[in-house]
């Protein structure tokens, strides 16, 4: 083979390497997507249970969702202060 056969050859191989590579890339990039949709499925899932059993236990929790429901109820009430606090200075 001459010079110039030997240097086509190369080119190709690198170009065929470089495409695999590509593909692969775009092969993790499709996982990552599916894996973030399945991370926010739960995500979401997880947040709605939790507010379904705050609406129906957060008065009488278990004990382990004692300091939780308390976080909470503490938070409810802060913002509810800070709504009237709010409306009271917009009335000024």
């Amino acid at each position: 083979m001459d010079f110039l056969e030997k240097m086509g050859d190369t080119i190709t191989a690198k170009g065929k390497a470089v495409a695999d590579k590509a593909k692969v890339l775009a092969e993790i990039a499709s996982l990552k997507s599916r894996l973030s949709a399945c991370e926010e499925v739960m995500k979401s899932s997880c947040l709605e249970i939790g507010k379904l059993y705050y609406e129906k236990y957060g008065d009488a929790p278990e004990a382990a969702f004692e300091d939780q429901c308390q976080a909470i109820a503490n938070a409810r009430n802060g913002a509810r202060e800070l709504r009237e606090e709010i409306e009271m200075l917009k009335k000024c």
